[in-house]
């Protein structure tokens, strides 16, 4: 695909994203009703499913021809483009008052992510990226930061309770490992927005596990063309798994969480 019309996906999916902001600034903070999915970790809300049906009206009309796979509402469509919608990543701190949530649109062609905006409604931060670059409300992005563990800020949201239930303690000694390797760890939730930080430089590393397409197709694009490096632990962006995120210029392979680049390629 050429750049041209990369950016122009660009330019529809933040359209989209945008189209749902306001709904999602008035209703942030308003306790809603929290429904599960897989089980009590997995929550949703009606703001999440209308959200996507929003998202979907607006892709809808600008890109007729496409395929919209939603969190909430599954595959719907056809077309060469395919798009990666996860309407509020981060519902948990959507639901609880959390100020770290966003919308992520993402856009493929032939297994390929072509375009991607991850747009974070509450700092009215819109990260896009394309085929030609990356950027911030339309400043370049440069992932650059820490060069090793011991100065970088790890983002992750591992173990989860299901690394827990299939790992057990060497899952916890893992999570110490990296607690003790790195400068600081946190675990903020929402995969899309602690990619997008680590390609604002914003953060150095993002590790995550059980993702889904929709919540990393478009910061997987935004962390490589902003300069960083975005490796799928399970061989595609586009496969559900696990991923691993740095800046450009971070020692990943004597990193203690070098173990987990698939080949021994870091």
């Amino acid at each position: 695909m050429d750049v041209t019309t990369s950016r122009e996906l660009a330019a529809i999916a933040a359209e989209a994203a945008r189209a749902v902001g306001d709904r999602l600034r008035a209703a942030f903070r308003s306790r809603p009703e929290v429904l599960t999915k897989r089980d009590f970790h997995d929550p949703v809300t009606e703001h999440d499913k209308a959200a996507e049906e929003d998202i979907r009206a607006v892709l809808g009309r600008l890109c007729p021809d496409s395929v919209v796979v939603g969190e909430e509402g599954g595959s719907h469509g056809a077309g060469e483009v395919c798009w990666y919608v996860d309407p509020i990543d981060g519902t948990a701190n959507f639901a609880a008052g959390l100020p770290f949530f966003c919308t992520s649109i993402g856009a493929a062609v032939n297994g390929e992510v072509v375009a991607g905006v991850v747009y974070d409604p509450v700092r009215d931060d819109e990260f896009t990226a394309w085929l030609g670059g990356a950027e911030c409300n339309g400043r370049p992005l440069r992932s650059a930061g820490a060069r090793t563990d011991r100065e970088a800020m790890l983002l992750s949201s591992f173990p989860t309770p299901r690394d827990l239930a299939a790992g057990g303690e060497e899952a916890l000694h893992r999570f110490a490992r990296m607690v003790e390797a790195f400068a600081s760890t946190r675990r903020p939730g929402s995969a899309a927005l602690k990619l997008a930080h680590v390609a604002a430089g914003w953060a150095d590393v993002a590790y995550g596990t059980h993702v889904n397409a929709w919540d990393v197709a478009a910061g997987s694009l935004l962390v490589r063309q902003a300069g960083g490096t975005y490796l799928p632990l399970s061989g595609s962006v586009l496969e559900p798994g696990g991923y691993l995120a740095c800046v450009g210029g971070f020692d990943l392979a004597g990193s203690v969480l070098a173990d987990l680049v698939p080949g021994g390629d870091a």
